[in-house]
């Protein structure tokens, strides 16, 4: 892992804070990056407000046509936990930006408390004309508070590289049943419909072939949707918050390329598990008192 902008030979699960890994990879090397981050780091910071202020160029139009552009501000007090959170990320997703080739995607999957915010964020980052999508993903399990609508739901944010030349193929996307199914033809019932903006789709199941134990697991049919519309055969996806490595199962299914990265042991351990790796890692690095290790994966 010493060498400086460096693009994957081979799938790679790495052991170390992806801050000391990110910048070691070459510019535009990815054609998908999916992130499940954790939430709020519990520190103490100052909120990062948002300035709007009057310019013809601006990316908001206003009363009478007026354009204003918008940035976000390191300014007053609010949520302390919830603003080191954005602290955290900003950084993190500056680096995705670059990472991403031309024709890519990032999806940013977070918890509908901070799924604002975050795209506040990601509007200043990549631009308001890069977002694609809110996707919803609903499920329905866990407990039924009383005193309000029960939150079934995470958001995942979708920007692209570049609006005018990113790649998407709704086509390769596995289809769901119509709701009614009465209601259409019996080819098209049969055949079934391309999925929209809304996905449901389980959880993990506690007893399903693809449980791991690790407690935030997400479900490979929802990363799957991702990589078969924004990727070709071969090419590179990243995950840099990988947990139990969804991302890399499914990238194997699909005969894509990935790099795993977490600063979680147990994490590492379990995704090696699940993606058939043995053996010690290849070789290890130490930057800034974190010690990680990369492990390329010989079969496919």
């Amino acid at each position: 892992m010493g060498e400086v902008h460096r693009r994957p030979g081979q799938d790679e699960i790495i052991l170390a804070d992806n801050m000391s890994v990110l910048p070691r990879f070459a510019e535009a090397t990815f054609q998908l990056i999916y992130v499940d981050p954790p939430f709020n780091t519990g520190k103490t910071q100052s909120r990062r407000a948002l300035e709007t202020r009057p310019d013809e160029g601006g990316d908001r139009t206003g009363f009478n046509g007026r354009r204003y552009r918008t940035r976000l501000l390191a300014e007053s007090s609010y949520r302390d936990a919830f603003d080191d959170y954005l602290a955290f990320l900003e950084p993190r997703l500056r680096e995705a930006r670059r990472l991403l080739r031309v024709t890519a995607t990032l999806y940013l999957h977070i918890d509908y408390r901070e799924a604002h915010y975050c795209k506040l964020l990601l509007d200043e980052i990549f631009g308001r004309e890069c977002f694609l999508n809110e996707i919803i993903w609903a499920y329905d399990y866990g407990a039924r508070p009383r005193l309000r609508w029960p939150a079934k739901h995470d958001t995942i944010l979708v920007y692209v590289k570049d609006p005018d030349r990113y790649y998407f193929d709704a086509e390769a996307v596995d289809r769901e049943p119509y709701m009614a199914p009465g209601l259409v033809t019996a080819e098209k019932a049969a055949k079934g419909k391309l999925p929209t903006d809304v996905w449901w789709h389980t959880i993990v199941p506690t007893n399903g072939a693809e449980k791991t134990g690790y407690p935030t697991q997400k479900p490979e049919g929802v990363v799957k949707r991702m990589v078969q519309a924004s990727t070709h055969e071969g090419d590179w996806c990243l995950d840099f918050f990988a947990g139990s490595g969804t991302l890399g199962a499914v990238a194997m299914e699909l005969n894509r390329r990935f790099v795993l990265v977490d600063s979680n042991p147990e994490a590492i351990r379990v995704a090696r598990r699940r993606l058939g790796v043995e053996g010690s890692v290849r070789h290890s690095f130490e930057e800034g008192g974190t010690r990680g290790g990369s492990q390329p994966l010989s079969a496919r």
